[in-house]
């Protein structure tokens, strides 16, 4: 066995910093990686050799590249490239645009963690519309707020959490809650930062798909990105002009729609689980049986049905006896699928995008959905003041709507509410339950997230045995098993 390091990421800085000092090369590219990597399949020469080859002849790599990608449609190719990208000054409301792709990684500057300033976006759309002064006075009312209730809300998490508050550790914690819930009034137009790591492939659809976008922001991010990595990698970006699929597709089945489909403010319940894989412990333990066994899925199936309900709970109770906090269920809880009907607020949203491996489809954010008002608020008597805040934001949100295409959302705020769509298999059910119903999640998801867990354990009980936030896994287990885990979750 021969194994070796055929590459890493390195900052760019420091690379043009290696190029200075060295002579002229045309090898630093990812495009070699992918051009001898692509070659492995009928090139019998060990792959460090076809990865020499193509520094030394970086444009027949990239020839190579464009045939392989082009003509032949391997574009998995391209993945062996990989990018890493700043992205600073952009809207909170176009981050959520491109943190969409969800085979890309993400790490965004927290509005729970960091005390924000001003700093905001003011969109082309609002400028060319005439609506600069009263977007950016709506905006700096609602900054100002931000900054009165964080003062308010600090003093009050301190005086509520007194034991905390005399451990100087705790004092982040505190602060973090007091800034997580004053940021519930501020806008989507407030500017975020991101490290974005994504490889070939993936920039490619992220490009084509943004240029059929309407949105100057997103037109803008999408020449800048594109011209960057195209400068370093220009063959293995191909397919990057917009096309009818993504500028005309959803606009036409809204069109089609307006005969038969009413707008209407029903259905406001925050969480409803609208589908569900019948018969979901069955099935599982079918899957389960299907994979230690030679037979065929239909006769696993039958083999479960015939179980009763206590051979049913020992036989999952073997599947997750080992399983520590730490650990992802088995590969089988996958087979069941949960969808639910979600009606959150965007600060809400920008928590369970996060989640990937699940289908998350979204609506335009609503204002007719009401927002969501931390409790906490109430608590200092501010909610007059937030509610007031609110409505004139959706009166500013009234007028761009009427004036504008697109854009009208950036006035919105954290508070405020879309419906989304979220289906999830019970395995990934599991991480989203073990992450966000933890006593150190913020609060609006893990409200969410513990009613998802709770409908999911009236449909299938026996794949919920072990379902639960992270610091409630030992007592979880303990029900189960009548016996602790061998390690417990670290204290926050």
């Amino acid at each position: 066995m021969k194994i070796f390091l055929a590459g890493y990421n390195v900052d760019s800085e420091v690379l043009e910093e290696l190029k200075k000092k060295s002579p002229h090369r045309e090898d630093v590219t990812p495009e070699t990686l992918s051009a001898s990597y692509a070659r492995i399949s009928r090139d019998p020469r060990p792959v460090n050799e076809l990865r020499a080859v193509a520094r030394a002849e970086v444009k027949r790599a990239r020839r190579s590249n464009r045939d392989i990608i082009f003509k032949m449609g391997h574009h998995s190719v391209a993945e062996h490239a990989v990018f890493n990208f700043d992205i600073i000054g952009m809207s909170r409301l176009s981050i959520e645009e491109i943190e969409k792709f969800r085979l890309c990684s993400y790490t965004e500057k927290s509005q729970r963690y960091i005390t924000l300033t001003d700093d905001f976006v003011i969109p082309e759309e609002i400028k060319k519309a005439g609506l600069k002064d009263v977007f950016t006075k709506t905006i700096k009312t609602q900054n100002a707020l931000y900054h009165r209730l964080y003062k308010k809300l600090k003093s009050y998490f301190f005086e509520k959490n007194k034991e905390m508050a005399e451990n100087p550790k705790k004092h982040s914690i505190l602060d973090g809650w007091a800034k997580e819930d004053a940021r519930y009034v501020t806008s989507l137009a407030t500017e975020g930062q991101l490290g974005m790591t994504t490889n070939a492939r993936n920039l490619e659809f992220m490009i084509r798909r943004f240029a059929s976008k309407k949105l100057a922001e997103l037109k803008e991010f999408n020449q800048k990105i594109f011209a960057l990595a195209k400068e370093v990698a220009p063959s293995i970006l191909l397919f990057t002009e917009a096309n009818d699929f993504d500028s005309r597709t959803y606009g036409e089945l809204e069109d089609k729609a307006q005969s038969f489909l009413e707008s209407s403010g029903e259905g406001k319940e925050p969480v409803s689980l609208v589908d569900y894989t019948p018969d979901a412990d069955t099935k599982l333990i079918a899957s389960l049986l299907h994979t230690i066994s030679s037979l065929s899925y239909d006769q696993c199936l039958k083999k479960a049905t015939q179980l009763k309900q206590k051979e049913k709970r020992d036989y999952l109770k073997a599947a997750f006896q080992y399983m520590e906090f730490y650990d992802f269920p088995l590969r089988e809880l996958e087979y069941v699928n949960l969808t639910y009907d979600l009606v959150i607020s965007a600060s809400c949203f920008g928590q369970l995008k996060r989640h990937r491996m699940a289908t998350l489809t979204a609506q335009r954010y609503n204002p007719g959905l009401g927002v969501t008002v931390p409790p906490s608020v109430d608590a200092v008597g501010s909610r007059k003041e937030f509610m007031k805040m609110m409505d004139e934001t959706n009166h500013v949100y009234s007028l761009l709507k009427d004036a504008l295409d697109c854009g009208a959302e950036y006035v919105l705020t954290n508070a405020h509410r879309r419906r989304v769509l979220l289906e999830v298999n019970a395995r990934e059910l599991y991480h989203i339950s073990r992450l966000r119903e933890d006593v150190t999640s913020q609060w609006d998801i893990r409200r969410t997230a513990a009613e998802m867990s709770r409908l999911a354990r009236e449909v299938m009980p026996l794949t919920c045995l072990l379902i639960g936030g992270k610091d409630a896994y030992p007592e979880v287990y303990k029900d189960v098993f009548g016996k602790s885990p061998k390690f417990f979750p670290p204290e926050f």
